[in-house]
């Protein structure tokens, strides 16, 4: 259950009327998700969060988009965010994520897991080669 209400008519705010434009021209897309409706409680919130999204999942830069969201996929499951692993592997499947690479991903989070685990339990230390100087 949600924490707060929904809006009825979040877009009666002009503030966040103009990031839901810009949402959808980004994204080329009519579809505007629930997080960004729960967000629009706070239009500065809204407007903050989506300019860092838009920033860093929509500007093109050194890792692609595909890869940005395998990577958003594999944060979300680490935070236990069940909104944002639907939401991402909708939009790296939209990106051409195959179900091999799905399940590779699934594969890669879990040994990562378990290999997490082990090293903290047995509090390895780091090796010097892999420090920074």
């Amino acid at each position: 259950m949600s924490t707060i209400t929904p809006l009825p008519n979040p877009e009666a705010d002009p503030r966040v009327k103009a990031v839901f434009d810009d949402i959808r021209a980004t994204r080329q897309t009519d579809f505007i998700n629930n997080m960004w409706r729960y967000l629009a409680f706070d239009p500065a919130l809204l407007e903050q969060t989506w300019a860092e999204v838009k920033r860093v999942m929509a500007t093109p830069s050194s890792l692609d988009s595909l890869t940005k969201e395998l990577v958003y996929i594999t944060a979300s499951i680490v935070n236990g965010c069940s909104y944002c692993v639907h939401s991402h592997t909708a939009a790296a499947t939209a990106k051409g994520m195959t179900r091999e690479q799905h399940a590779e991903l699934l594969s890669i989070i879990g040994l990562a897991a378990k290999t997490n685990q082990l090293a903290t339990a047995l509090q390895v230390p780091v090796d010097p080669a892999f420090e920074r100087g």
